[in-house]
């Protein structure tokens, strides 16, 4: 199996519209490709508002992880659990924040790509 690094990174300008309404962040999104199973490995992102701020990476809609971040502060988040993502799963980012809060996060991402053998074998 041949493995390959994909990177989802961003600077996000936003403007809050409360923690109970997620903004989507146009370029962050993955679709793993067909033939490929991905695992999140690592994933950093920083918040340069004066307010906590979330970010919540959805599986095919669906919540997957919750990734807050504090004022004026950057974080690594150690990823216990690395599943497989099948082909096909569509991953994205949106952010949420307190109303009318602004700000910027910086979002770092990165995902490995496991592509079956007789798939490179056909390249």
């Amino acid at each position: 199996m041949e493995t390959k690094p994909v990177f989802m990174q961003k600077t996000f300008n936003f403007k809050g519209q409360g923690l109970e309404t997620a903004i989507s962040i146009e370029g962050l999104s993955y679709t793993v490709p067909e033939n490929t199973k991905s695992q999140l490995v690592y994933f950093r992102a920083g918040n340069s508002a004066d307010d906590l701020v979330n970010l919540t990476l959805l599986r095919d809609g669906e919540l997957m992880r919750l990734f807050p971040i504090g004022m004026k502060s950057s974080m690594h988040f150690p990823l216990a659990i690395q599943e497989f993502l099948p082909a096909g799963t569509v991953l994205e980012l949106v952010l949420s924040a307190p109303d009318k809060l602004p700000g910027s996060i910086f979002v770092d991402i990165g995902l490995m790509e496991h592509v079956r053998e007789e798939t490179v074998a056909a390249s």
